[in-house]
This record gives structure tokens, sequence and C-alpha cells, in this order.
């Protein structure tokens, strides 16, 4: 098989779920496409290389947390993100229930990199030492990131009304 060949199979294997996670760190239809149209560009340029890891979607994963975060560095104007969501075949729950929750619209307003520390801990369920290694961070800072973002969440749903805000389980 080929080097094309097994990018475009490993891509159509794993659109769904890499579409999703980059919703997620992207917080918009618009965003999370082109943040995971250049992961998967980068990816395809190094794919002799990735393909040759032990889990390849793994590492495509950190490539998208990276780029998100490095694209943030670059100070250049970006589209603007649409509130309207892409029709996708096969929608999951998950995406259904996190468009229709309370806390959705919170944690996207939530700075990149704090949105990125919750998006890989609560939702991916990586731990502080994975979300360092994958954020190219400290420990200490998932830890920092992770508590600012909790509190901002906290305070956020007791502003809007809600009793017993945020779990941190």
């Amino acid at each position: 098989m080929t080097d094309d060949q097994d990018f475009a199979d490993f891509v159509a294997a794993r659109w769904t779920s890499l579409y999703r996670l980059a919703y997620l760190l992207a917080a918009s239809p618009t965003g999370a496409e082109d943040l995971l149209q250049t992961t998967l560009e980068k990816a395809y340029v190094n794919w002799d290389r990735i393909s040759r890891v032990e889990h390849p979607e793994a590492y495509v994963r950190r490539m998208l947390a990276t780029t998100l975060v490095s694209s943030r560095r670059r100070a250049w104007n970006r589209e603007r993100p649409s509130e309207r969501l892409p029709e996708i075949q096969g929608e999951s729950e998950e995406l259904q229930v996190l468009d229709h929750c309370l806390l959705w619209p919170l944690v996207c307003a939530l700075p990149e990199r704090q949105r990125a520390v919750i998006v890989l801990r609560y939702y991916e369920g990586l731990t502080e030492a994975q979300i360092a290694e994958a954020l190219g961070c400290a420990r200490g800072t998932v830890k920092s990131q992770s508590a600012a973002a909790v509190g901002a969440l906290r305070r956020a749903l007791a502003a809007a009304g809600v009793g017993e805000a945020v779990s941190t389980s």
C-alpha cells in the first residue's frame, strides 16, 4: 500500500473523532475545519514517519492541540466562525449534547490554552502528564490553567444562577 493510500485510509477511518476533537478545541465549526485541515496537511507531509509510530491517531491528536496553541501565537486575521454546524453524516451523540448544554458556551469562551486543557482532561480523559506532553508545557502549567478554567466556569455558572457548578472529578 502506498503512503498516499495509507494516509487516505487513516483519515477516512478517523475523520469523525478527529473533527470532534478539533471542534472541542477550536470551539467553532469553521475553526475546527481550519484546525483539522492545517493539522492534516502537516500530518500528510510527515506521514511516512507518523505511520511508523505505535499510535498514529494519538500523535495526530497531539498535533491538533499543539497546532491550536501555536496558531494563536501568529498575528493574522482569521475568518469569522459561524454559529451553524455543518451537516455531518452520522453526527455523534456527544456533539449534540454539547451543542445544547449550558456549559459548552462557557467552555468556548475560555482562552485557548485553558479550553485545550479542559477538553483534553474532561473530554479526552488525559492525565495532567499527558496534557503537559501534548501541549508542550510543564505539569504545573496544566494544573494552573485547569484551576483557572474551572474557576472561571464556576463563576460564570454562579452568575447565570446555576446551583452546584462544575465537578472536578
